[in-house]
């Protein structure tokens, strides 16, 4: 792909006839709780100046991935797949070759695990997860983490210890943007991203803030943070699309990414946007 070509580093699909989306819970889930397809973001994608995606597991179900690789080997908008294995188990370089060796395989980018929905905050530190991050390193990928502040600590400690994998922070590690505060979070991101293995997503800020009120201006001293802790040769802009559709259409999540690093010269911007994405998923 061109040098020029905006990247969304993180999006979503899914098909409810297919499996349920079991994280969405409640009525303000509601919005997003139908089928939402390829071919729609494409459009969306295109509307925005978008040339490449990377499209990213929802549930911890082997047979998603699958699905996912066959689905990008025929797209040529999806550029990568994050997906999801079972770290836990003894099998996991087999499991990953096996997605590999089969049809999009060679789209596979990182792995990803809901690491929010762990009740132990330590669960990446537990000793067949880091076995299973061993393996993930081993073949090759990165690993997205998606965690919340209070998990970012342990989080670290695997950066630490694995200084060899390359870890990618969801959604900035899902800060209080609603509440107005940044603390603890910002204590626990600089120091994630004080480790050189680290990378980090510019993506999820409208839904951690008022969905129906918030501004740029919301989200700035959060992205103000991931700036200067990251740089932007370790951040890169995703949509989290259709997740974002709660609080925002598909421009106004890549115009508000825009402005909030509208400091940035022209290089920089072309990391955020497509460079570091580029770099670390290999696309």
């Amino acid at each position: 792909m061109p040098p020029a070509t905006v990247v969304d580093a993180h999006h979503h699909v899914w098909d409810l006839s297919v499996r349920p989306q079991e994280w969405m819970t409640g009525s303000r889930m509601d919005p997003i709780r139908r089928n939402f397809t390829l071919d729609e973001l494409a459009a969306e994608a295109a509307a925005a100046g978008v040339g490449a995606t990377v499209l990213v597991q929802t549930v911890a179900v082997a047979a998603e991935t699958p699905e996912f690789l066959a689905l990008a080997e025929g797209s040529e908008l999806v550029a990568g797949v994050v997906g999801w294995t079972d770290l836990t188990a003894p099998g996991v370089a087999d499991a990953l070759a096996a997605l590999r060796a089969g049809p999009g395989g060679g789209k596979l980018a990182a792995v990803r695990h809901p690491v929010e929905g762990e009740a132990d905050p330590a669960w990446l530190l537990r000793p067949e997860v880091l076995r299973g991050l061993a393996a993930v390193e081993a073949a090759g990928l990165a690993y997205d983490l998606l965690v919340r502040p209070h998990q970012m600590p342990a989080a670290t400690e695997a950066a630490r210890l694995l200084p060899g994998l390359t870890f990618v922070l969801d959604h900035l590690g899902k800060p209080p943007v609603a509440e107005g505060r940044t603390a603890p979070w910002e204590e626990h991101f600089r120091a994630l991203a004080a480790l050189p293995n680290t990378v980090c997503k510019l993506s999820g800020m409208v839904t951690e803030a008022e969905w129906d009120s918030w501004t740029p201006e919301d989200l700035r001293p959060y992205a103000g943070v991931a700036l200067d802790a990251f740089g932007p040769e370790r951040l890169m802009f995703g949509s989290d699309w259709p997740v974002s559709r709660l609080a925002a259409s598909y421009e106004e999540v890549l115009d508000a990414a825009r402005t909030v690093t509208d400091g940035l010269g022209a290089a920089e911007r072309e990391a955020v946007f497509g460079g570091t994405a580029r770099r670390v998923y290999r696309l």
